[in-house]
């Protein structure tokens, strides 16, 4: 998807009458990460997209192209001084471009259902496995052979990286390494439903790092949006049965870990695909994680942890088990890149607030969590904040768009 979205731009740069977005627009369009993200993850909260390519949402391209289309191959390079590149043809529309909507709608649920699964399987890995360290490599390790491969077989194409790409991203690939461990820690811990309900707070960091590192302001209206979100997770978290202050830390380090990774990110910026840059986040990543994982794990697991999973589950279901853990990881993260860029942010943030509650309500009736009834009216109150927050600043940053366009 990512190239192709890639190609599609570059070939309609060929012809004279769509204007070619500013450079100021191309080089802000691919900031590293997101949500990205986070969120995004959430198993890594990994949203890359979230701030990518804003061009492709510009009313200016809106305005100019309706439709981006592909053109032919003999019309898009004409020969010099002609003037046939004014009538070249434009191939005709296919499915995806003649049913937008209905293809959003298929990513959306391949996002859902891919991060609805990985959650799942990945509890229930730790309930005969506890082991979030090693596991949280597995995941990264999966994720780093599919983009391997993915890049042998030039789907995509790997993008080359230099030293001072590499410098950049470094500080996101930690940051995301020590946010994606932490969340394994929380799963691990506690209640999926509870990790996520603390993690619901992720705006409330990320709003506090604007403010008072970045020096941003931050309108009053945003600040009382985040207010439903702290009562409702602190309400949450006073009666969850599953309460322990492990998990409750691991999850707050995760928030705080994806907030430094935003930070971070807004300071790589580049003009190579998401795709790539993810690969390469991912590969930075796995080496960071795999000391702490041998090191915290790595005696435990020879001793006896690889042996007990085997003797309850089997050899084979085990090492099934990690395989389409990691590969559900990757795979949701990856399309949820590919579904953050195809709409609006409006469109982003209730696609997001949305995955929460999926995730929160199937993870309750699969493991049949028993929750009380002060722990799901604060986790209720908590995702009806991040949802207003989330409708509040969408609006925000598509009004300062509209304002760059005009």
């Amino acid at each position: 998807m990512e190239s192709r979205v890639l190609s599609r731009a570059g070939t309609l740069s060929s012809l004279p009458h769509l204007r070619k977005p500013p450079r100021e627009a191309v080089s802000s369009a691919s900031l590293v990460a997101v949500k990205a993200v986070g969120s995004v993850a959430d198993g890594g909260n990994l949203i890359w997209g979230r701030q990518l390519r804003p061009e492709l949402c510009s009313p200016v391209l809106k305005k100019e192209a309706v439709l981006l289309r592909p053109c032919l191959a003999a019309a898009s390079s004409p020969a010099e001084g002609s003037d046939s590149a004014g009538e070249a043809k434009v191939a005709p529309a296919g499915f995806f471009d003649k049913y937008p909507a209905l293809v959003t709608g298929f990513f959306f649920f391949t996002w859902y259902f891919l991060n609805v699964i990985f959650n799942i399987l990945n509890k229930k890995i730790y309930n005969y496995f506890p082991y979030p360290y090693f596991v949280s490599v597995i995941h990264l390790f999966v994720g780093v052979a599919y983009c391997l491969v993915s890049w042998a077989v030039g789907l995509p194409k790997r993008a080359p990286i230099d030293s001072n790409l590499l410098k950049l991203l470094i500080p996101v690939a930690v940051c995301h390494a020590l946010g994606h461990v932490t969340s394994n820690v929380s799963f691990a811990a506690v209640a999926v439903s509870f990790t996520h309900t603390i993690k619901a707070l992720e705006p409330f960091f990320n709003a506090a790092a604007s403010q008072f590192i970045l020096g941003q302001s931050i309108p009053i209206t945003l600040w009382l949006s985040l207010a439903p979100v702290v009562i409702g997770v602190s309400m949450a978290s006073l009666t969850e049965l599953s309460f322990n202050w492990v998990g409750f830390i691991s999850a707050m380090i995760s928030n705080i870990s994806f907030t430094y990774r935003s930070i971070y990110s807004k300071k790589a910026m580049t003009d190579m695909d998401s795709t790539n840059i993810y690969a390469y986040i991912s590969i930075i990543a796995l080496i960071v994680c795999i000391p702490p994982a041998v090191i915290l794990e790595g005696p435990t697991l020879l001793k006896h942890g690889f042996n007990d999973a085997i003797a309850k589950v089997g050899l084979v279901k085990f090492v099934s088990d990690l395989f389409w853990v990691g590969m559900f990881y990757h795979l949701y993260n990856q399309v949820a890149t590919n579904t953050l860029e195809r709409v609006a942010p409006l469109t982003h943030a209730v696609g997001n607030v949305l995955k929460r509650v999926f995730v929160i309500g199937f993870s309750i009736i699969v493991f049949g969590n028993k929750i009380s009834t002060q722990t799901g009216i604060g986790t209720a109150i908590a995702i009806a904040g991040v949802a207003l927050y989330s409708f509040i600043k969408a609006r925000m940053e598509e009004e300062k768009r509209q304002a760059k366009a005009a």
